[in-house]
């Protein structure tokens, strides 16, 4: 059933190209659906927008979205991205003015290390950047560049796929609104990676400040795993997007500082999810996002998105 409410709604979203480009996009890894998606998105009027998530979750998940009564946490996170104003959610979703204000909950010494930041790829002078580093923007994801050995760096293919990015507003391929003003940067920073040659991202989901779960991410340049733990660090069989396949990782010994770090950050909201690093012991702050995903991938059992939605308390006043 969820197959077939897919391939419905895909159509209303985006008509029977947008399906046809998801399915040659799946086969063949190419990005025209993201492309289209965002055209449709970025076109669209805000009257417009209830009516065109509601497609684009059914297009997603395959299921109907209850956006006046949502239920799981998936359905929470669309009434988040459409209702929830509140300014800080832009301010800290933005990877380089976050910074100033995680140092002041939590101190300095948890952020990466920063080499510059730039309006424009030209501007940057890499001679003096050191042997290895991390290019990246301050909205979004998935235009990192990450440099291992700086002599073996093809600057153009980097500006190409910088400067690409950078002029697109991430707020339209998912609807996450709260990035709309977020005025695009390049930060070059610390790179950051264990002694297996990998770096695990830790991804805490915080309510109210508190961590109901956190999970692992591993190999995620190569081959993705998540692995989904409860705060006594055990393991779950629970699953988000991604399998948990393999063996799973072991935690730091000092995870349960972790906890309280992402706990202290996320005070005072409803919901957001804070991000870690831990590299031989030393945490490093990551990102906080307000919206996992777009709230758009399969999180499985269902028991586990509707217990998730349980914490996520909305604020239903301010649609009044």
């Amino acid at each position: 059933m969820s197959i077939i409410r897919k391939v419905i709604y895909s159509c209303k979203f985006g008509g029977v190209r947008y399906l046809i480009y998801k399915i040659f996009d799946k086969i063949n890894g190419s990005k025209n659906a993201d492309e289209l998606r965002y055209k449709i998105i970025s076109g669209a009027d805000e009257s417009q927008y209830p009516t065109l998530l509601k497609k684009l979750y059914g297009a997603s998940t395959g299921e109907k979205l209850h956006l006046e009564a949502p239920v799981t946490y998936n359905e929470k996170i669309q009434w988040i991205k459409l209702y929830d104003k509140n300014p800080l959610n832009a301010m800290l979703s933005d990877k380089y003015k976050v910074c100033d204000w995680v140092a002041d909950k939590i101190g300095e010494e948890y952020l990466i290390p920063l080499y510059g930041v730039w309006d424009n790829f030209d501007d940057i002078d890499f001679s003096k950047l050191p042997r290895q580093f991390v290019l990246k923007l301050n909205t979004g994801s998935g235009a990192n560049v990450i440099v291992k050995d700086k002599a073996e760096l093809d600057i153009n293919s980097a500006r190409e796929k910088i400067t690409n990015a950078m002029k697109k507003n991430f707020a339209y391929y998912w609807m996450e609104l709260h990035y709309k003003d977020i005025v695009p940067k390049i930060i070059a920073e610390k790179f950051l990676c264990q002694s297996n040659n990998d770096l695990y991202d830790y991804k805490f989901m915080c309510f109210n400040g508190e961590v109901k779960y956190f999970w692992v991410d591993t190999g995620r340049f190569t081959h993705h795993r998540r692995y989904i733990f409860d705060t006594q660090g055990n393991f779950t069989q629970n699953r988000w997007g991604y399998s948990n396949a393999g063996i799973v990782p072991e935690l730091p010994s000092n995870y349960k500082e972790m906890i309280k770090l992402a706990a202290k950050l996320s005070e005072g909201f409803c919901h957001v999810r804070v991000d870690l690093y831990n590299v031989e012991g030393k945490i490093y702050f990551g990102e906080m996002t307000f919206t996992t995903e777009g709230g758009l991938n399969y999180i499985t059992p269902r028991e586990f998105n509707v217990e998730l939605g349980s914490y996520l308390k909305l604020p239903i006043d301010r649609l009044a």
